[in-house]
């Protein structure tokens, strides 16, 4: 199979795509890349995968844009670049970089009270298990111990779950656990004004927990712009990068781009997710009431968008001559926030990405300062400054029980990477 092709950019890329550059300009063997696309088809072969888009760039220009397997296996359609995934927690990055727009655009400080903007937010609680081990449901409420701040929810320390925690019965009762929104017929400003009378997880500043953080950071950039969360990104990030493929809610004339869900039985091959209205199916982004706009998980877009943000972030703020952030801006996003917090071995956590500290401690192929993060349709990015990479790899598999695929891409592209060879 010869993969590197001369490249034409489908129409929904935009005329702004990338522009190609061979393996061996990148430092990458050929042959050796080529275990990677052998890879991802015995995945299809196995049907442990339905099909995706793995596109990655070197210094802005694609060295590997591959769309392979089906967007259907019933109908027989074709994977193609400019397939729609449904990207999950891949928004939380957007909305982050949403926030620090703002906060150079001098609407706020990330070392604000929440509650400066959001007041149900200045005095919240939280929920301590009282419980044994035998019974842990049992709790008690407290006040917390100081307010929450912005940079709290950017670094998901601000003790706010999925509504799960302690008091995951008072969470219950109020209708809001889970990540998905998409079905909601409320705006998200309202969901999230009724979550801050519920006892969250921990205080703030205590520990790392993974919940509604950025979802609140939606509603802030709502409160601190006067703007609905869909118009802020669209005239702030989308337009200015050329995202004209990235919305909450695909656009009824764009459904057929959008890829369908599959979830991992228990002997890890594929089965087509039902046509249910949660997270594991195919959802309400086509057909939905269209009123929440989910910035912790809302967003579909295709992989060529997700690169162009991504780049922006590379470039230190700017693409193709259009400035979104300033260099210091980014390296702020980018750097490690927690002190004496635990995350996960190796890595620290930005504001919205995930951070590379050490890489023999992670104990996975990259460099120190990679960012990245994933989403819970099984798609996942990265982007490494010291390597000049952005790697964005599209499926949609929930649950993935048992899937190895993002350990075997990261590992299959770093073994090719041998470095230029000179004649």
């Amino acid at each position: 199979m010869m993969l590197f092709l001369l490249y034409t950019a489908p129409l929904h890329l935009s005329a702004q795509s990338f522009s190609r550059v061979s393996p061996e300009d990148a430092g990458f063997c050929p042959e050796r890349l080529e275990r990677l696309t052998h890879t991802l088809h015995s995945y299809l072969d196995q049907q442990r995968l339905s099909g995706g888009v793995t596109l990655v760039l070197h210094d802005g220009r694609a060295l590997y844009f591959e769309a392979f397997g089906k967007r259907d296996t019933a109908t027989e359609t074709p994977m193609s670049e400019d397939a729609l995934f449904r990207i999950a927690s891949q928004t939380k990055a957007i909305v982050s970089v949403g926030v620090m727009i703002l906060q150079e655009k001098g609407k706020l400080l990330i070392s604000d009270p929440i509650g400066n903007y959001l007041p149900e937010y200045m005095n919240t609680t939280v929920a301590e298990r009282t419980g044994s081990a035998a019974d842990p449901s049992e709790y008690k409420v407290y006040p917390a111990r100081r307010p929450i701040t912005i940079r709290d929810l950017l670094t998901h320390t601000a003790g706010i779950g999925y509504g799960y925690g302690p008091a995951a019965d008072l969470w219950k009762e109020a209708g809001i656990q889970g990540w998905y929104f998409s079905d909601r017929d409320e705006p998200i400003r309202e969901t999230v004004r009724r979550m801050a009378s519920l006892p969250f997880d921990a205080h703030p500043d205590e520990k790392f927990i993974y919940g509604y953080a950025t979802d609140i950071l939606g509603a802030l950039i709502e409160e601190a712009s006067g703007k609905p969360l869909d118009v802020f990104l669209k005239e702030e990030l989308f337009h200015p990068l050329g995202m004209h493929n990235t919305w909450f809610y695909v656009p009824r004339e764009e459904a057929h781009r959008l890829a369908t869900v599959y979830s991992a039985t228990e002997d890890r091959t594929i089965t087509r997710a039902p046509d249910t209205s949660g997270p594991v199916g195919q959802g309400h982004f086509v057909d939905g009431p269209r009123m929440s706009f989910s910035g912790g998980a809302g967003l579909v877009s295709t992989a060529a968008d997700y690169a162009r943000f991504l780049q922006m972030m590379l470039n230190e703020g700017v693409l193709d001559g259009v400035r979104i952030l300033s260099p210091k801006t980014v390296a702020l996003i980018t750097s490690n926030h927690l002190d004496g917090i635990t995350f996960q071995p190796g890595l620290g956590m930005g504001l919205g990405f995930d951070v590379v500290l050490d890489i023999g401690i992670r104990g996975v192929p990259g460099s120190v300062g990679d960012f990245g993060w994933g989403g819970a349709y099984h798609t996942t990015y990265w982007v490494s400054p010291k390597d000049q990479l952005v790697v964005v790899f599209f499926t949609q598999l929930i649950p993935a029980r048992g899937s190895d695929i993002h350990g075997k891409l990261r590992t299959l592209l770093y073994q090719a990477q041998i470095g230029k060879t000179s004649n």
